[in-house]
């Protein structure tokens, strides 16, 4: 499969590396701080919920949102982890989230107690880096340049 999904450009994992490292920094803040994100920020998971509503996803409650939420914040992990990782070792990208995740929730378990480590992140965020991916795969495929595989022919002197 390697053969098929050619390796980013320089600048690509140039950007990839620059956007992951805040990305990385900002996922630490919202899940390895004391505080949940429904205390440090009430207002802004109540205008989610009421703008949902008023467009009519009523059966949108808390839970479904941080389902959500955790699928769709993992999802740059999995690009990013494609984009990263060396062409022949892509299979590791599929690994990373799942391992980020478990890695989250064994230090929320651990360390900070009025959090709370739940199988269902683990499940939703490794679905999410998943997502990502897949959706790396794709548009490597659809998108990225091909490196050819014919061989210039060369004249034989007689």
């Amino acid at each position: 499969m390697s053969r098929l999904l050619p390796p980013p450009r320089r600048l690509t994992r140039g950007i990839a590396l620059a956007l992951a490292l805040p990305f990385f920094g900002g996922i630490a803040l919202l899940t390895l701080t004391p505080t949940r994100i429904e205390q440090s920020m009430p207002n802004l998971l109540d205008l989610v919920l009421s703008v949902s509503h008023r467009l009519g996803w009523e059966s949108l409650d808390f839970t479904r949102l941080e389902v959500i939420a955790n699928v769709l914040v993992f999802v740059p992990i999995g690009i990013l982890a494609f984009i990263l990782i060396p062409r022949r070792l892509w299979l590791l990208a599929l690994a990373l989230g799942p391992a980020v995740s478990l890695s989250i929730e064994a230090a929320q378990r651990l360390a900070l107690p009025n959090r709370t480590a739940t199988v269902s992140d683990v499940i939703a965020n490794s679905g999410g880096a998943l997502i990502g991916v897949a959706l790396a795969i794709l548009c490597t495929l659809l998108f990225a340049p091909r490196v050819s595989q014919h061989r210039p022919s060369t004249l034989e002197a007689s």
